[in-house]
């Protein structure tokens, strides 16, 4: 069934089981999620319809959470020299300012979140495999939570794991015992590879899906995942091999036009890889988070993201892909079925004097019919992007210069899109910027790709900027030793009674 409609069914039993997981949040999220052993789960892991009921219980806070794919993940991608917190907010400065402790609400709700959703994956891995029935079915369900389970892992590991600790993960074999960290990140990737490839094994092709079944996981997910796994595991012999799982297997391509990939109609385009699936009934709330706050009157947008000058200037005179991406002054916008020029009545609240357009499409048709009536959850009916096509294209021209050989074709394939003159002898100058103009505003995470690449320190030591030139966000100090990863929530960390380690230098 489709994300939207796919928590209609979900049983009393399930229902019980999902609240016993999230109750004990108060304590700590890591002392939350191990198994209590209440007679609840004593009449559940059953049936058939009881393994259906747990896999779709795996999507549900990843549409239906704000604080994990609405806004709050998002505030450590706000990190990067591409956007400003648009509104007074000590948490979300401190996040941006890599002073935090860890303890705002804004790191620890997706923390939590992502602990969560891994927790419900390990149930359906450990209970389905001992229920009667169809296989195939049964195939399909695991495949689903091992690929939940390394999506949400990959993200944890990135965000808090590196080479002198890795981050904390529930052990399989012996889930009573409280999560721990790995030694290292590289044992985080090498237990996210090892799942995506279980997934991969399982799960079926996108078009082998029934249309009511889209949103769920699917075999080149599954690759095009270990593709970024391997990426960012500096593995790049094997993020080539997956990434060409990807583009050989023919069953993606780039939309011709740019602008289509952030429309309605689109969600699951050929360039659909995966994605938060959304509608106007209460799922991702990004577009929202993004939009104009309080929306010139006509929504309640909420303006948290900002973009910058320095992304802005980014863009190579006749890329396409910036208007898209950017609304700037002058520029003309549908907005509830009017045609409007930017900023509407000449007024605009942004900080930066810019909006990000990429998600503006929902909010163009009149009466609204693409959008939540309720405006303090601006959810719409467009899918947002987790990762896409041109990420994957992006992933082996990446893998592919790193090894010393040419990403010429893989680069100009975005850039012809983009109505741009090829490039020859391409250079992680040119990935490096192809990326962050393509990607720009979403989940790929400009942040950790500039801690990937060593970038970090020199490019935050600038200010930001916005369109008027003046200084929008002042330099940052940032210690890599320190700021490559984020502080784990010491409320855990006491909670766990000294198992769980600060990262250092928090």
């Amino acid at each position: 069934m489709k994300i939207k409609n796919i928590y209609k069914g979900i049983t009393l039993a399930t229902t019980l089981i999902i609240g016993m997981w999230m109750s004990g949040c108060k304590k700590g999220t890591l002392d939350a999620i191990k198994p209590t052993g209440t007679p609840t789960t004593t009449n559940f892991w059953k049936t058939a319809d009881d393994a259906q009921q747990a896999a779709n219980g795996l999507y549900d806070l990843q549409s239906n959470d704000e604080d994990l794919y609405g806004r709050g993940f998002f505030w450590f991608i706000n990190a990067s020299d591409d956007m400003v917190v648009g509104r007074t907010s000590a948490d979300r400065q401190n996040i941006k300012n890599f002073v935090c402790t860890g303890n705002e609400s804004s790191i620890y709700a997706p923390w939590s979140a992502h602990f969560e959703v891994m927790k419900r994956a390990n149930d359906v891995i450990a209970n389905v495999p001992g229920i009667d029935m169809d296989q195939a079915t049964k195939n399909f369900i695991l495949g689903q939570a091992y690929f939940i389970h390394a999506t949400m892992h990959l993200e944890i590991a990135d965000l808090y794991g590196s080479n002198a600790q890795g981050a904390p993960v529930q052990n399989r074999a012996n889930p009573l015992a409280f999560p721990l960290q790995l030694p290292s990140v590289k044992d985080n990737y090498a237990y996210i590879i090892a799942d995506l490839k279980k997934a991969a094994s399982l799960l079926p092709y996108l078009n082998q899906l029934a249309a009511t079944d889209y949103g769920r996981a699917h075999k080149t997910a599954a690759w095009a995942y270990l593709a970024k796994a391997y990426l960012h595991a500096k593995d790049y012999p094997n993020a080539e091999k997956y990434a060409d799982s990807v583009i050989l297997s023919g069953k993606h391509a780039l939309l011709p036009n740019y602008a289509d990939v952030f429309k309605i109609a689109n969600n699951y385009s050929t360039e659909y890889i995966w994605s938060v699936g959304s509608s106007q009934y209460g799922e991702s709330i990004l577009p929202g988070a993004m939009l104009e706050n309080k929306g010139w009157g006509l929504y309640n947008g909420f303006g948290y993201f900002q973009p910058t000058k320095e992304l802005v200037d980014e863009f190579e005179p006749g890329d396409k892909r910036l208007a898209t991406t950017i609304l700037k002054k002058g520029d003309t916008f549908q907005y509830f079925g009017q045609t409007y020029t930017y900023p509407i009545g000449g007024v605009s609240n942004s900080l930066t004097g810019y909006q990000f357009n990429k998600y503006m499409e929902p909010f163009s048709y009149a009466g609204g019919i693409h959008v939540s009536t309720n405006g303090n959850e601006p959810s719409t009916d467009l899918n947002v992007p987790l990762l896409r096509y041109a990420e994957v294209i992006l992933i082996k021209a990446e893998a592919e210069i790193m090894q010393g050989k040419s990403g010429d074709a893989e680069i100009n394939m975005v850039r012809q899109r983009a109505g741009l003159a090829p490039v020859s002898g391409a250079t992680m100058v040119n990935l490096k910027h192809e990326r962050r103009v393509e990607l720009a505003g979403e989940w790929s995470d400009r942040n950790f790709d500039l801690v990937r690449w060593g970038d970090a320190q020199a490019v935050y030591a600038q200010p930001l900027h916005g369109s008027d030139g003046s200084i929008v966000w002042p330099a940052r100090n940032f210690v890599p030793a320190r700021d490559n990863v984020w502080p784990i929530p010491p409320n855990d960390i006491q909670i766990s009674q000294g198992q769980l380690k600060q990262n250092a230098g928090w």
